[in-house]
């Protein structure tokens, strides 16, 4: 059959996905991790007494998927209208006739399908540890290298005053090690196994019910929850909600790299592949392929974080309009977010940094970028508000005369309070770089850095 979706296309599915991730959501994974659970639910059911251990081990024995006929699987979900009937209806076939009575014991589609949920969080959960941490040394590196690397900062997209490249890979950095810290506090909270029977109480297996839970994850290498999270999906929100947050970060990083490689602008540039073309029709160009393609699987991704919320909002013991949603939510969002943070690592792996174009950039403004730095000397003599008044019309009357900065100041006779010996101080760049290398080296030190 024909793929569908972008992220299943031979052709464009490397833009949406990562075999890594995809991997999780074929028939052949998603099956392989249902089987897989089952074995454990039948081991632990022998761990307490509840199923005989040869029927238990016969379960293991046959839980492949390559034992399973996914036709059949498909059939029978179909047939039945249930979501997992057929595969339970497919594996005691291949079970030998004395473990087909204790396949599935008590336990319900939710059982299956949200502890299946927790162990996608916890491999997506390492997906981005790696890459976000990669993510981040890169960041830490280019904040070391470039602490004292003056360019032109920005706000509101207009020149502001200078800062230092370090300053601004800083800051990348301390936002993806936040993300990090954010992973490791919450992980705890949605890799939680869910076994909790027809309505959450486990009452099919009687007194030894809380002893199976805490086997059943332990097996699985899952925490045990309090209480079963049939109707509490607040989990599987926070952690899709962090998958966004971590995206937008990404986002952001890409939308900046962006930016910035314009020629006009020309301080930064993606790693060229040879073979690589930009157009058909223009074949000069060299398109920011990562860095925009960085924004588009940003926005996909938080789009998943509002639906997922709206699983939240759940009635009484269960509600199949809640996390059936989440059956689409949690695989599109985890692909995506696996092709973004690969992609924004391997972007920051080999980004260029042109430390002489950020130097033109400033000298082109013809030193209005330091406006503060006079401001701050001015108000020694005038107060502050005073001296912004001042340097304002001499700004913006050099401005309009096509004057530097330096002439239009001296074009005052109020800024006569300041000598020409100050003025050059206050007018060179690298004077006025603030607590930019400063701050590059309080995160470096904060941060865990290489080698973690």
């Amino acid at each position: 059959m024909t793929a569908a979706h972008p992220a299943d296309s031979r052709i464009y599915g490397h833009l949406w996905t990562t075999p890594e991730a995809s991997a999780l959501f074929t028939d052949e994974g998603r099956t392989q991790a249902w089987l897989d659970i089952l074995a454990a639910l039948a081991q632990a059911q022998a761990d307490t007494g509840l199923v005989p251990r040869a029927a238990a081990d016969a379960i293991s024995a046959h839980a492949d998927v390559a034992e399973v006929d996914l036709g059949l699987v498909a059939e029978q979900t179909r047939a039945t209208g249930h979501s997992t009937l057929g595969l339970i209806r497919a594996l005691r076939e291949s079970l030998p006739e004395h473990a087909r009575e204790w396949v599935y014991f008590g336990a319900t589609v939710q059982d299956l399908s949200d502890t299946w949920f927790a162990l996608v969080f916890k491999t997506l959960g390492d997906i981005a540890e790696r890459d976000v941490t990669r993510m981040r040394d890169r960041a830490l590196d280019l904040a070391g290298e470039h602490r004292g690397t003056p360019m032109c900062g920005r706000t509101h997209g207009q020149p502001g005053l200078p800062i230092t490249f370090g300053f601004k890979a800083a800051v990348w950095a301390a936002e993806l090690d936040r993300h990090l810290a954010r992973l490791r506090q919450g992980r705890g909270r949605w890799e939680r196994a869910q076994l909790g029977g027809a309505l959450g109480t486990m009452e099919f297996w009687g007194e030894r019910a809380p002893d199976l839970l805490d086997a059943f994850a332990a097996r699985l290498g899952l925490a045990a929850p309090d209480v079963p999270w049939l109707t509490a999906r607040d989990g599987v929100a926070e952690f899709i909600w962090l998958l966004a947050a971590i995206s937008a970060t990404v986002g952001k990083i890409g939308n900046e790299v962006y930016q910035l490689q314009r020629p006009e602008i020309g301080e930064l540039r993606e790693g060229f592949t040879p073979g690589t073309v930009g157009s058909i029709t223009m074949p000069h160009k060299r398109n920011p392929e990562i860095s925009e393609h960085l924004v588009t699987l940003s926005r996909v991704v938080r789009a998943q974080a509002g639906l997922a919320l709206e699983g939240m909002v759940c009635e009484h013991e269960r509600d199949g309009r809640a996390w059936k949603a989440e059956w689409l939510v949690v695989p599109e969002a985890g692909m995506y977010f696996a092709a973004c943070v690969d992609a924004g690592a391997r972007m920051l792996d080999g980004l260029c940094v042109d430390t002489e174009r950020m130097l033109r950039n400033i000298d082109a403004h013809r030193g209005y970028l330091l406006s503060e730095p006079v401001l701050r000397a001015l108000t020694d003599h005038l107060g502050k508000h005073t001296a912004h008044d001042v340097v304002y019309a001499a700004a913006m009357n050099g401005i309009d005369r096509g004057q530097d900065f330096r002439a239009a100041l001296r074009g005052d006779s109020r800024l006569a309070a300041i000598s020409d010996a100050e003025m050059d101080g206050l007018l060179d760049v690298r004077a006025s770089l603030g607590s930019c290398a400063a701050f590059a080296d309080r995160v470096r030190r904060g941060c865990a850095g290489p080698g973690e």
